[in-house]
């Protein structure tokens, strides 16, 4: 029986959302500065998730 790991699942759905943010903060409201220093900190994050 597979089991699911649920802090990975967890963490690849708050990347997806990060990475929408960044994406919306710089077409729609053309926040650059902002929006890099949130997308730098999820990668930050994801470091110390184990694969």
């Amino acid at each position: 029986m597979k089991r699911d790991n649920v802090v990975k699942d967890m963490s690849f759905r708050f990347a997806i959302r990060i990475v929408r943010l960044f994406q919306y903060l710089q077409s729609e409201k053309r926040e650059f500065v902002l929006s890099k220093q949130i997308l730098r900190s999820r990668t930050r994050i994801s470091r110390f998730m184990p694969c």
